[in-house]
């Protein structure tokens, strides 16, 4: 199982007493531990993963930390002899309970809910880092999916406004968040998120003065036709990056979405000059509409801001092939985009086929990025990779995860976890600080679903079964500080 941590190494006795340097591999795959640096892009960027350490006589010695399964010891002294007596990895890891849970009559489902819950847990480390191998770091995109998850699953963590904190404070304007303009208009999105699931206003305040001069920045990278002109890295998703129509299709739908949920801050911080300038900007907006070109990210995004009606999305874009040309981060508003056009047996498949892929595969937390046709003839990445087979770490992979330095542990990959709760439980925030949860199922193709979801006043126990004549029973306990609408 994938960890984040290091090893623990306990020696002997040996006859010369002498420090014997031995040589450690870590490696989220089989293969992986096995490869030299620079083999197949095995590197050691990020964290320490292939290096040589002397041990003591009779002694203990901690080393390592990195995200990892599987660990390849060689002895390096030669006529040496190494009495190891004992051999632990260590978990670096929150103490944290898993408030939230899903349970359904799919195990699939419930295994694919569960491992986006931990893949993100593990990212949960000094900040919400994108990945505990490689990406150790805060890419606020990135953030979203991840912070999703964490709504559903652990509810409040310190770790988040940290890490909201920390990119603004390093992201002075007229900067755009990590060199990329949608990650600064992510950060709108999850402010609002934030504030929607745990109403803290102090906090939302703080954030004031920086919305104020990003909304700003915004508006002044829109030209007098309504079609966005933003300078900085134009980036959506690596898979998409090739497209730059798709892309400024994307970039088009996310500066709308940015400046709708910008002007709903701006009139809960009762701003009123910011909610006149964002009002005036989306009437502007409202003129353009780009062309998708065929992009599952563009078409997505399109129908999540209003841009484009979600069932057109589906049944031109989305929906074709199913999961071929899915992507492990925006495969999230993939699956938003099928949820608004009533497609949730489709995004359901989709889950299965895609998420369960790599579940498939060996994988116990999910990829920086995975496509289906890499499944064929490829051996699971807890094994040895046997002749004539296709190493499914080593052989694959794009842009800056070629190979090894591939992350397989990538907070990014968790959405499935958060829209299985909030569209299969039908769990939806309504109101600042949960005190509003409208609740409504869409079991699809399930007999059954359950689970609990974490809020400022404590769990949510929601429980739908589908009865003989196809009509859904629903039972519900809730705080009494929440009004639940069905």
């Amino acid at each position: 199982k994938e960890i984040h941590g290091g090893l623990q190494l306990v020696t002997g006795r040996w006859p010369n007493k002498k420090t014997i340097k031995i040589r450690v591999r870590f490696g989220e795959s089989v293969s992986e531990a096995m490869s030299e640096i620079g083999e197949k892009g095995a590197t050691n960027d990020h964290a320490m993963r292939d290096f040589i350490i002397e041990l003591p006589w009779l002694g203990k010695l901690e080393v390592g930390n990195t995200g990892f399964r599987f660990v390849r010891i060689d002895l390096i002294d030669e006529n040496a002899q190494l009495h190891l007596k004992e051999l632990r990895a260590i978990s670096i890891y929150r103490d944290i309970p898993y408030l939230g849970s899903f349970n359904s009559s799919d195990t699939l489902l419930n295994q694919i809910w569960m491992t986006g819950a931990y893949t993100v847990h593990l990212n949960m480390q000094d900040y919400l880092w994108d990945g505990i191998k490689r990406d150790r770091l805060v890419w606020v995109g990135d953030l979203h999916p991840e912070v999703a998850t964490i709504n559903s699953v652990f509810g409040y963590n310190d770790v988040v406004p940290k890490s909201l904190d920390l990119i603004r404070d390093i992201t002075p304007l007229p900067k755009w968040m990590n060199g990329i303009s949608t990650y600064s208009m992510w950060w709108i999105v999850l402010q609002y998120d934030w504030y929607m699931h745990h109403g803290d206003l102090v906090y939302l305040r703080e954030q004031q003065p920086y919305l104020r001069g990003l909304l700003r920045q915004i508006v002044s990278n829109i030209d007098e036709n309504g079609i966005e002109r933003l300078n900085g890295e134009r980036f959506l998703d690596w898979p998409s990056t090739k497209d730059k129509n798709a892309v400024h299709a994307g970039l088009q739908a996310m500066v709308v979405k940015s400046i709708l949920l910008g002007n709903k801050l701006s009139i809960i911080l009762d701003d009123k000059g910011m909610m006149q300038l964002c009002e005036g900007t989306l009437k502007k907006l409202s003129d353009y509409v780009p062309n998708h070109h065929n992009s599952k990210q563009a078409a997505s995004l399109m129908a999540i801001s209003g841009l484009m009606s979600p069932e057109q999305a589906n049944k031109e874009v989305i929906a074709v092939g199913g999961a071929k040309d899915f992507s492990t981060f925006y495969g999230y508003y993939m699956l938003q985009a099928k949820a608004l056009a009533g497609d949730y047996k489709g995004a359901l498949d989709n889950i299965r086929e895609y998420w369960g892929g790599m579940l498939d595969l060996g994988a116990t937390t999910f990829w920086e990025d995975f496509n289906l046709a890499w499944m064929e003839n490829a051996a699971p990445i807890d094994q040895l990779v046997s002749k004539g087979k296709k190493d499914i770490h080593g052989d694959y992979g794009d842009y800056c995860y070629k190979g090894y330095r591939h992350s397989l542990c990538h907070g990014w990959a968790s959405g499935p976890t958060a829209w299985l709760t909030e569209h299969i439980l039908g769990i939806k925030v309504t109101a600042p600080g949960c005190k509003e949860i409208t609740i409504k199922p869409n079991l699809a193709d399930l007999d059954y679903a359950e689970g609990t979801f974490p809020t400022p006043f404590g769990v949510l126990w929601v429980k739908h079964t589908r009865k003989r004549d196809g009509s859904i029973n629903t039972n519900i306990k809730a705080p009494k500080e929440i009004r639940i609408v069905k």
